[in-house]
């Protein structure tokens, strides 16, 4: 049982921001989810800045990274693995030097947007889905491997105030290869699986919005998966009393995927004309909701994903996944990453950032967008925020630029 005189965490190793992470549990190292014991197993070390891996001072780190930038006809801020205030900061650094920006998630990021912009879809929050899914489909995704709690935190609670959760049906449609067994409901019984080949799926999907429009569908089978299988689906759907269709565009990776999105996103309007359908895109991580809202707000476009080769320049910014880096042959980069971060080849330029949720404050977005979360330092310590060395850099190039 938590103890509630403690203060409690929310928890940014992935998009559902779980809120109810003690400091007992932090101290002790007991979590029910892989992910956030990785995250706050991280310890802060005292990481100097560096310049081409020698260790320098943080104002020497900001002038050579003013000078490459200044240099750079066409620079890119990558990775932007951060918080809202830290996007918020990488927003204006572009804006002063005519920088692109993109998210090391951009590529699934646009998957969705790219449904969202053509078609619009309707899509509900995980609270509604808490408080009212009676049959939930999960399309081409286990979910648990993104968000390990999403049955825990949503599914399987202990009471909702339109549904009963115990109840619930929950089927999973897609890849062969899924990890269902979040899904056994607590009396034991299994979910059922509709498999098919994962690159199959988007014909799967398509037939299944047929059916569901009542379109006939030849033949007596879709990628091994029976039509009157899919016909049954079809009908359980719209028989629920709030379906909700799930998806993870991360999963989703062939080409022309969005297509596949948009064919469950226009299954749920098909189902809204008669009952009540939802769609739920979940994942989420490094801040990626988070960095793309901001973007968004502040610039009036998505977060678009980049081609390397026209940039002369890159800074890669990676609070929360210390070992992902840019494509070895990007260069010069400059880092602005977990003092954890770890390099094959040394940056052009190093600076320590504060981790939001370990080392500092900050404040993101859970991956459904319907609310913004606090988060609390679970191990404060001095490491500069991102905001703070932006700032710098920002100062830094002002000066160039009058001593040019």
């Amino acid at each position: 049982m938590i103890n509630t005189e403690q203060s409690l965490h929310a928890c940014p190793a992935c998009g559902l921001l779980c809120d109810d992470i003690s400091e007992d549990a932090i101290a002790r190292q007991q979590f029910s989810c892989g992910k956030a014991a990785k995250f706050y197993a991280r310890k802060t070390v005292n990481t100097p800045p560096q310049i081409n891996g020698q260790p320098a001072s943080l104002a020497e780190a900001v002038a050579a990274a003013a000078e490459l930038l200044q240099q750079a006809k066409a620079p890119l801020i990558a990775g932007s693995s951060t918080d809202v205030h830290g996007a918020r900061a990488l927003v204006s650094l572009a804006n002063q030097n005519g920088a692109a920006m993109t998210h090391l998630n951009a590529a699934s990021t646009l998957r969705n947007m790219k449904v969202l912009q053509h078609r619009g879809w309707q899509t509900t929050t995980l609270t509604e889905v808490r408080n009212r899914a009676d049959v939930i489909l999960m399309i081409g995704t286990d979910v648990v491997s993104h968000n390990a709690r999403f049955f825990e935190r949503v599914v399987w609670v202990e009471e909702a105030m339109f549904t009963e959760p115990a109840a619930r049906q929950i089927i999973f449609l897609g890849g062969d290869k899924l990890k269902t067994q979040a899904g056994t409901a607590p009396d034991g019984r299994a979910p059922q699986v509709i498999a098919c080949p994962s690159e199959q799926l988007p014909q799967v999907v398509s037939a299944l919005r047929a059916l569901v429009m009542n379109k006939p569908v030849a033949g007596e089978s879709v990628a091994g998966v029976a039509i009157s299988t899919l016909q049954a689906l079809a009908e359980t759907l719209k028989a629920a009393k709030y379906a909700t269709l799930v998806w993870v565009s991360k999963d989703l990776h062939y080409d022309h995927a969005e297509l596949t999105i948009e064919n469950i996103t226009e299954t749920v309007v098909a189902l809204n004309q008669k009952s009540r359908a939802m769609g739920l895109s979940l994942g989420g991580s490094d801040g990626d909701t988070s960095v793309n809202y901001a973007h968004t707000w502040l610039n009036g476009v998505i977060i678009d994903a980049p081609d390397w080769q026209e940039h002369d320049a890159v800074v890669w910014v990676n609070s929360y996944s210390p070992e992902a880096m840019p494509p070895a042959e990007v260069s010069p980069v400059i880092v602005l990453g977990a003092p954890d971060s770890i390099f094959t080849i040394p940056p052009a330029v190093f600076i320590p950032v504060a981790t939001p949720g370990l080392d500092t404050g900050g404040q993101q977005f859970r991956v459904d967008g319907s609310v913004t979360l606090p988060l609390t330092a679970a191990k404060p310590s001095d490491v500069p925020t991102l905001s703070h060395v932006v700032a710098l850099i920002e100062k830094a190039l002002v000066n160039e630029g009058k001593s040019a």
